[in-house]
């Protein structure tokens, strides 16, 4: 369970810097400069989210032949690897306004959204197949998120600018590479 816990978050906070969400994360805090409204409401939409990923994962778990799933995880996870390797564009997030939402509201919608079909909700996905640990993976990736993105809202741009964004993203490729070995290698899997 602590195995699902710190490699989940471990995975999703390398793999959320400079992802579309911490973008957006920025922008809210920039555009709105009312950082609690903002974190509460990345941490509800997280919540929301990588339960509902964590849930199919762990329904994939049980009903996908083993072999089956070892195979579709590792590759899965080589493919996240890859991906992690292309850039998001500040354009995907741009352009949000407020509208009749206030900014707690706004950034829960803008959020959950902005996590469907993005790596870290498929890396919740895939790792709640590999543990089969709902509320550890739940929680991991979710905590994941909050260190990416938290120290975003609360520093602006100026976090990003310390952080060398391309070597986070590569070694967050290196971590998923290395799960997806694991996981054809046959390590780990029940």
């Amino acid at each position: 369970m602590l195995e699902a816990f710190f490699v989940s978050t471990g995975v999703v906070a390398l793999g959320e810097v400079g992802d579309k969400t911490q973008l957006l994360a920025l922008l809210l805090a920039a555009r709105y400069r009312k950082p609690l409204p903002i974190i509460a409401g990345i941490l509800v939409a997280t919540l929301l989210n990588h339960a509902a990923a964590a849930a199919l994962g762990a329904w994939l778990a049980r009903t996908i032949d083993p072999q089956w799933m070892r195979w579709g995880l590792g590759l899965s996870f080589l493919a996240v690897a890859v991906w992690l390797l292309v850039p998001d564009d500040a354009g995907e997030v741009e352009g949000r306004g407020q509208g009749r939402l206030g900014v707690f509201a706004l950034t829960v919608v803008a959020f959950f959204v902005a996590e469907m079909g993005d790596k870290t909700q498929v890396a919740t996905v895939m790792l709640a197949a590999k543990y089969d640990q709902l509320v550890a993976v739940t929680a991991g990736t979710t905590l994941g998120m909050m260190i990416a993105n938290v120290p975003a809202v609360l520093l602006g741009d100026r976090a990003v600018k310390v952080v060398p964004v391309a070597w986070v993203h590569r070694i967050a490729a290196a971590v998923f590479a290395l799960l997806g070995v694991a996981v054809l290698a046959g390590y780990g899997m029940s």
